[in-house]
C-alpha cells in the first residue's frame, strides 16, 4: 500500500475536514475572533490531523504487509481467513468473517469435487474389472473356432457359437452404456427430451434388446401396458433395461415377468414383477446405493451394485418416482412413478369430455 493509495483512499474525509476548517475560520471572525486566533486554531487542527493520518497510515501498511507474508508463506491460500492477524479494526473483523464464510463454502465445494472424483475412478475401475469378461469370453470363443475351422462343424454348433458371441457382445454393450449414461447423468437436461411417450413400445424395445439373453435363460414375458406418460423415451429405455438385467441375473425357476400399467390420479404408474428370488427385507430399503450388491450379489455371481443406483439417480434428474417391492423368495417388484401435471390433467379431462 503507497502513499498516494492511502491519500486517495482518504480524500473524502479530508475534504470533510477541509470544509469544516474554513466553516470554522468563517464563524470565529462572524463572533469577534481575529484573524492570528483563528490561523492558530487551524494550525492546531493541521497538525493533529497529519500526526493521525501518518499514525493511521504506519498502522494500516503495517497490517497488510503481515497479510501478505502470511500468504505467501502458507500453500493452501484459501485457508487466509482462518489466519488473519487480530485486528482492532471493525472492519478488519467483519472481513475475517466474510472471507472465512467464503473460504468454508470453496473448502466444501473442493470436497464435493474430490469426493465425485474419486467416486468416478472407482466406478471406472470396477467398470473396466466387469467388462475384461466378455471380451475375454468373445476371444475364447474366437480361438476355439480357429483351432477346429480344419474340423467339419455342424449347424447348430455353429449357431450356438454366434449365438454365445452374440450374448457376450451384448454384455459388453450393457456395460458400455453405463458408462455413458453415468458420464451424463450429472447433466441429464443437455440430452433429454420430454414429450409424450409410448411406454409400450418402450418396454417391447428393452425386451428385444436383451431376446437372446432371455431365450437363454428361458424367462418369459407377458406385457399389458396400455398407458402413456410424459418422459424422455431414452433414458426411460435404459433404466427399464437395468431392470430388465437384474431380473434375469437373479431369476428362479421358470422365470416370468408381468409388465403392466395403472393408471392413477397424481400419474401413470410403470410396474416390472418378476417371480425371482426375492430382496431380504434389511436390504430392500438399501439396493439403490451406490455400490450396493447385497446377499444376492455375492450368492448369484459378480454384482458392481451401479445398475439400480444409476435408475435411481436418472429417475430423480428426470422427476420419476422409483421404489421397489418385495418377499424374499417370492419375487420383486420395481415401480416406476410418472407424474401427470394439473395443467396436462385438464387438458386430457377436456378432450373425454368432447
Amino acid at each position: 500500500m503507497t502513499v498516494k493509495d492511502f491519500l486517495r483512499d482518504r480524500f473524502l474525509m479530508m475534504l470533510l475536514h477541509l470544509v469544516c476548517m474554513c466553516l470554522l475560520t468563517v464563524f470565529l471572525r462572524l463572533t469577534g475572533y481575529g484573524m492570528a486566533a483563528a490561523v492558530l486554531i487551524l494550525i492546531f487542527w493541521g497538525l493533529i490531523l497529519t500526526v493521525w493520518m501518518c499514525a493511521a497510515y504506519v498502522q494500516r501498511r503495517g497490517y497488510f504487509r503481515e497479510v501478505e507474508e502470511i500468504l505467501e508463506k502458507v500453500d493452501q491460500r484459501y485457508l487466509l481467513g482462518e489466519l488473519l492477524p487480530d485486528s482492532v479494526r471493525l472492519e478488519d473483523r467483519l472481513y475475517r468473517e466474510i472471507i472465512c464464510r467464503s473460504n468454508k463454502s470453496v473448502i466444501e465445494r473442493i470436497r464435493q469435487i474430490e469426493e465425485t472424483q474419486k467416486e468416478y475412478k472407482e466406478y471406472i475401475e470396477s467398470w473396466v474389472h466387469e467388462v475384461k469378461s466378455p471380451i475375454t469370453s468373445i476371444s475364447l470363443i474366437c480361438a476355439n473356432g480357429q483351432k477346429k475351422r480344419s474340423e467339419r462343424r455342424t449347424s447348430a454348433e455353429v449357431k450356438e457359437a454366434f449365438q454365445t458371441i452374440g450374448l457376450e457382445n451384448q454384455r459388453l454393450e450393457n456395460y458400455v452404456d453405463m458408462v455413458l449414461y453415468y458420464a451424463r447423468s450429472e447433466q441429464v437436461w443437455k440430452d433429454y427430451l420430454i414429450q409424450e411417450t409410448d411406454l409400450e413400445g418402450i418396454v417391447y424395445e428393452a425386451l428385444e434388446k436383451n431376446k437372446l439373453l432371455m431365450i437363454q435363460n428361458q424367462v418369459r414375458a407377458e406385457v399389458n401396458v396400455k398407458e402413456r406418460a410424459y418422459t424422455d423415451r431414452k433414458w426411460i429405455g435404459f433404466i427399464l433395461n437395468q431392470m430388465f438385467l437384474n431380473s434375469v441375473k437373479y431369476k428362479g425357476n421358470q422365470p416370468v415377468f408381468h409388465i403392466y400399467t395403472e393408471r392413477k390420479k397424481e400419474g401413470v404408474l410403470l410396474i416390472l414383477e418378476d417371480n425371482g428370488v426375492g430382496i431380504l427385507p434389511e436390504e430392500l430399503s438399501r439396493i439403490f446405493e451406490k455400490g450396493f450388491t447385497g446377499s444376492n450379489g455375492r450368492n448369484y455371481g459378480r454384482s458392481t451394485g451401479m445398475g439400480l443406483y444409476l435408475c435411481r439417480k436418472l429417475c430423480d434428474k428426470l422427476g420419476i418416482g422409483l421404489r421397489a417391492e418385495s418377499e424374499y423368495g417370492g419375487g420383486t417388484r420395481m415401480i416406476l412413478e410418472f407424474p401427470i401435471s394439473n395443467y396436462i390433467s385438464r387438458n386430457q379431462r377436456a378432450q373425454n369430455l368432447k
